[in-house]
């Protein structure tokens, strides 16, 4: 039972009604703004260009960001309403694993929805949540939205920044300011993808929990290790074959559809 409507486990799209229900759930508490659902809408229609699967170029993408992860000195977490709602767990995880700092960055800002995404992420173990005290708030001059207000602690100090969910123009700007940007994107083609030193085009609800088993794995690698899984990385290769993966899967699927109506033909 997700927000008093009955999501029968049998059902085809089970997974994803459960989805769309929590974060409907996480909008009527402030979390996920209204915009926030119409993107998820946005990102869905891309997993099915994936399969709804995680593709191999994910899973390489995946080890990068976490090898990225491990080498920062000071890596931040950069958590929007959509990615609290969907992958909080994860992301607390990722960030005891990894040391980095969490912090609340809302396009669509307001004081209460600020307050709500961090109490959201204390609930759930997140110990120190950045982001939501004025007292240590700057701002980036190149953004032109409410994304340009960060954390003196969190951001600005940061070397590696995963901004999952995100918008290109701060991407942009963190890449500006010397910072090295890990992006989970479903859409190959944004301007945040094709910003980002590394790219995970996935669904944040199956990269989330594979960059926290990947870390766990890699946790244990040597310096030189970690360094090599980033430098053979190319992150243009890898949006090419993401974008290769979808037009396979739309070719795989004419194909059936093609089949399906000759044998109608035949049997007419």
């Amino acid at each position: 039972m997700t927000n008093g409507i009955e999501i029968s486990k049998s059902h085809p799209r089970a997974e994803s009604l459960r989805i769309r229900e929590e974060l409907v759930e996480d909008f009527e508490a402030k979390i996920v703004a209204e915009a926030g659902l119409i993107a998820h809408g946005r990102g869905e229609a891309f997993d099915y260009l994936l399969g709804e699967k995680t593709q191999s170029h994910a899973l390489r993408s995946t080890r990068a960001a976490a090898a990225l992860m491990l080498l920062a000195k000071h890596p931040v977490i950069s958590v929007n309403g959509n990615a609290a709602s969907l992958s909080a767990k994860d992301l607390i995880e990722l960030s005891n694993l990894t040391g980095a700092k969490l912090e609340v960055n809302l396009f669509y800002r307001t004081r209460h929805r600020e307050r709500a995404v961090a109490e959201h992420l204390r609930s759930l173990g997140a110990a120190n949540v950045l982001g939501n005290d004025q007292t240590f708030q700057t701002e980036f001059q190149e953004v032109h939205s409410s994304r340009r207000r960060v954390d003196v602690r969190g951001i600005v100090a940061a070397d590696v920044v995963l901004v999952p969910l995100e918008d290109g123009d701060r991407v942009d700007a963190l890449a500006k300011a010397g910072k090295k940007t890990i992006v989970i994107d479903l859409n190959p083609l944004s301007r945040s993808s094709r910003s980002a030193i590394i790219t995970v085009v996935d669904n944040i609800v199956r990269a989330a929990p594979n960059l926290v088993d990947i870390t766990r794995l890699l946790k244990g690698e040597n310096r030189s290790a970690l360094e090599q899984i980033v430098s053979e990385f190319d992150n243009k290769r890898n949006l090419s074959e993401a974008v290769e993966s979808m037009i396979s899967n739309l070719r795989d699927v004419a194909a059936k559809l093609e089949e399906g109506y000759a044998q109608r033909k035949v049997g007419d």
